[in-house]
C-alpha cells in the first residue's frame, strides 16, 4: 500500500522545467517539433478504422454463423467501429471547415 501511495505522489507531483536547455527533451516525451507528419497520422488514423470494421464485420459473422462468438463482443466490436468511423468524419469535417474557411480569406 506505501509503494503504491508513493508512486502516486510521484505521478502527481509537479515537474520543474528549471534547467531545461531549449534542446534537451520535454517531459513526458514531448519535443518543441512534430517528428510524424500529418499525412501518416491520417493514414493511420483510417487504417485502425479499416481494421476495426473489418473486426466488427468478422465478429457479426461469427455470431450469425453460431461459431462462439457472444453477442456482447459483437456488439463492443461494432460499437468501437462505429465510434472511431464517428471520431474521423468530425475530423474530416473540421478539416474541410478549416480549408473552407482559408480559401474565403482574402489576402
Amino acid at each position: 500500500m506505501q509503494t503504491a501511495m508513493s508512486a502516486m505522489t510521484a505521478v502527481n507531483s509537479p515537474v520543474s522545467n528549471a534547467g531545461l536547455s531549449e534542446n534537451s527533451p520535454k517531459p513526458n516525451g514531448i519535443s518543441s517539433t512534430a517528428s510524424t507528419p500529418f499525412s501518416s497520422l491520417l493514414t493511420d488514423a483510417v487504417g485502425q478504422v479499416s481494421s476495426l470494421e473489418n473486426q466488427a464485420r468478422a465478429t457479426v459473422d461469427g455470431l450469425m454463423t453460431g461459431s462462439g462468438v457472444d453477442v456482447h463482443q459483437a456488439m463492443i466490436a461494432t460499437q468501437k467501429a462505429d465510434m472511431t468511423f464517428e471520431l474521423a468524419l468530425a475530423v474530416r469535417n473540421k478539416a474541410v471547415a478549416a480549408y473552407q474557411q482559408v480559401m474565403g480569406m482574402q489576402f
